[in-house]
């Protein structure tokens, strides 16, 4: 029986906390341990240890079971420039 999680399932569950946010995931070191980073709005004048609770709140429930390590970069997403017209 396979008790892991995948990098969609993460993924999906860090964007659902996060609306709007860019999610990038990876393994390392085994199927257990993950890396992501994510660029969120909601990270905007929040202090890293902030962005990191907002994330790990995502997916606390699978760390210690499923997830054994997650290896987290994050940084409040920026607007994209507006296009100017001709």
């Amino acid at each position: 029986m396979d008790n892991g999680i995948s990098i969609d399932e993460v993924r999906r569950r860090i964007e659902d906390a996060l609306p709007g946010a860019r999610v990038e995931i990876g393994t390392f070191s085994g199927h257990d341990h993950f890396q992501a980073v994510v660029e969120a709005p909601q990270f905007s004048g929040k202090s890293r240890v902030e962005q990191h609770q907002m994330v790990y709140a995502a997916v606390s429930d699978l760390i210690g079971g499923a997830m054994h390590a997650l290896a987290l970069k994050t940084r409040p997403l920026q607007p994209e420039p507006a296009e100017e017209e001709s």
